[in-house]
């Protein structure tokens, strides 16, 4: 989840004691909180109706609406902000929680109130910055709708608003009165000494960058502060104390790097994920696959590792992905013995193995900000799954070698059929989604909507099951997963201009251009760094920061911009998806219901296996080029 799009470990709520005052905060709460989701919810269905219609319009009809990217574009910003307020108040930005996990139960809630008032902090600051540029761009007006372009970016105070309101509220409904004020006090005073220290931080040129961009987003990303906020706390500081930016220029960049079209597809994909599952889609391709393997030794292993690629072929998000998949495997995969630690460890391995496999959002982001093809990198992504399948298949003969299946029933070759007729629609969908942004019928934000369309007719005519109450529910999650995927690029955006103005870039590439050995050394130190970044960042904001700093390098050394992307993405997911650190392999426990301790030790030989294929991969690279 990102990659990125992993929100599962959330900021706890502790709520207070005094009944009267929890009742009056907690219905304030539910009101704001639903005049909130209702909008965002709307919001997802207006982006869908308002890109189909685009689509039929331009290929159906050959008559194009002019005006439908820029509304989508204004929509999707109103999106972003109120998808991230949702996730604020439903604590699912994603953070790191390793370190906090491990404190005392007292020493825990005070570091959890330390991010939300660390997290309060940036919004206030932000916030009138942010009604400036709002302000500012009231003075232009959108070419195809004619309106004052303020309409898109109040989303930003309003979205910021909305944020610092629901941490008041979280504040405020702290067990400990004690502790609450203890904790805006710990950041108030940080704050405090760091502007006293102005005057000596100015001369020190680009120390500070270790000072706020390593110091800083350490420190709040290890302390549990939302990974967001920890890049807007430490790119805010450094502007503001060490430069004489204006600080609505920080907004802009967020602005830009929420804002690219592109980026539209993740609330999309994210939706498309979750409609897939609710209408059995998933269980139909998994149900398949299960008739054609399940009597072979480690056979339900080997249908999760192929149906996790399947399913990775319709969903961006990997959080969907997998709890699509492990539901309907799970119980007799337990059944037959295996044990649970070892599921959830080929669990989060499979969601390492599958990063590539299009329509990955951390594809698309690479695309957005780097400005590699889509198409070719949906492409090159197919055959780094492929091999990675291997080297895990490879591992789970290993271990189920001697498995016994005594009790274990064949599929007849009619059992087999009907599956495989039931499963059509289901399996189909993957090819059409590919087939559409290869062959430039539909962009990937578009097809995001032929997918959704496709998949609620399957649901409706094929498969006859579409739950209308889950409707709502899936809507608001597809808004929260989104803010919070979105408002991460908006922030890592700030940080990655402040890194490229402070001339950290150039340096960069000078160091990595000079390194001995050649594209190589340059594939091996990438492989290193964005597994450690992977592990504590997750994919998609460490993509962001440094994507565009290292494809320029990488295309100077002479790599292929699509091979560099698929190893540094698989690089990424072994480290999402590493213990102890790794968000992925937690998200992975909890959709398995799996105590994280039971995957610890069968996790390390499947990452063995998926460093091997990563090695393949790098070194050989017609495997990510050769189909382009």
């Amino acid at each position: 989840m990102a990659h990125a799009e992993f929100t599962e470990i959330a900021i706890s709520e502790v709520v207070i004691e005094t009944p009267r005052r929890r009742s009056w905060l907690d219905g304030l709460d539910a009101l704001l909180g639903l005049l909130v989701e209702i909008p965002a919810a709307l919001l997802v269905v207006a982006e869908i109706v308002i890109l189909f219609a685009g689509v039929v319009a331009r290929y159906g009809l050959h008559r194009p609406l002019i005006w439908s990217d820029e509304l989508a574009s204004i929509l999707f910003l109103w999106l972003a902000m109120l998808g991230a307020a949702v996730a604020f108040r439903r604590g699912e930005h994603m953070r790191m929680t390793a370190m906090v996990a491990r404190a005392s139960p007292s020493l825990r809630a005070y570091l959890d109130l330390v991010a939300t008032a660390a997290a309060l902090a940036f919004l206030v600051m932000i916030a009138w910055p942010s009604w400036e540029y709002a302000y500012e761009e009231s003075f232009i007006t959108t070419p195809a709708l004619q309106i004052e372009n303020i309409w898109r970016a109040a989303a930003l105070p309003v979205g910021i608003g909305l944020m610092a309101l629901f941490a008041l509220i979280r504040l405020a409904r702290a067990a400990s009165l004690k502790m609450m004020l203890l904790a805006v006090v710990s950041i108030a005073a940080i704050i405090a000494l760091f502007w006293v220290a102005q005057p000596a931080l100015k001369p020190l040129g680009n120390i500070n960058l270790v000072i706020f961009f390593v110091g800083v987003v350490g420190l709040c990303v290890f302390a549990g502060v939302p990974i967001a906020f920890a890049f807007g706390l430490a790119i805010f500081g450094y502007l503001a104390l060490t430069t004489r930016t204006p600080l609505m220029v920080l907004v802009g960049r967020m602005d830009e790097g929420m804002s690219h079209l592109i980026l539209l597809s993740v609330p999309l994909f994210v939706f498309l994920g979750l409609l897939i599952e609710m209408t059995g889609m998933a269980r139909a391709m998994v149900a398949f696959l299960a008739s054609l393997l399940g009597h072979v030794r480690g056979g339900l292993h080997y249908v999760l590792v192929g149906a996790m690629y399947l399913v990775s072929g319709i969903s961006g998000a990997k959080a969907a992905d997998m709890a699509a998949v492990a539901p309907v495997l799970f119980p007799e995969m337990k059944a037959r013995g295996a044990r649970p630690g070892d599921l959830v460890a080929l669990l989060a391995a499979t969601g390492a193995q599958t990063e590539t496999i299009p329509p990955s959002l951390v594809l698309i982001t690479i695309g957005s900000v780097t400005g590699v093809s889509i198409a070719a990198l949906f492409t090159g992504g197919l055959l780094p799954g492929v091999v990675l399948a291997i080297t895990l298949c490879a591992l789970v003969w290993w271990r189920y070698r001697n498995e016994d299946m005594s009790g274990v029933r064949r599929a007849t070759g009619a059992e087999i059929s009907k599956a495989f007729i039931v499963s059509l629609p289901a399996l189909a969908l993957p090819f059409v989604i590919r087939a559409a942004v290869v062959e430039g019928v539909a962009t990937a934000t578009e097809v995001s909507t032929i997918g959704i369309v496709y998949g609620v007719l399957a649901g409706l005519l094929v498969y006859r099951r579409f739950d209308w109450r889950r409707l709502m529910p899936m809507l608001i999650e597809t808004a929260a997963l989104s803010g919070a995927i979105l408002l991460i690029i908006g922030t890592a955006t700030g940080v990655a201009w402040g890194l490229t103005q402070s001339g950290f870039s150039r340096a960069l590439a000078s160091a990595m251009t000079g390194l001995p050995g050649g594209p190589a050394t340059f594939i091996a130190v990438s492989i290193v760094a964005f597994t450690i970044l992977g592990s504590v960042l997750e994919g998609i904001p460490a993509i962001v920061l440094f994507g565009p700093l290292l494809f320029p390098i990488a295309r100077a050394v002479g790599v292929h911009e699509v091979h560099y992307a698929m190893v540094i993405i698989l690089a990424m997911g072994i480290g999402l998806f590493a213990p102890p650190f790794g968000v992925g392999y937690y998200a992975a426990c909890a959709i398995g219901r799996v105590d994280p301790a039971e995957g610890i030790r069968p996790i390390w030989g499947y990452l063995l296996a998926l460093l091997i294929g990563l090695i393949i991969v790098a070194i050989f690279p017609w495997i990510s080029i050769g189909f382009l």
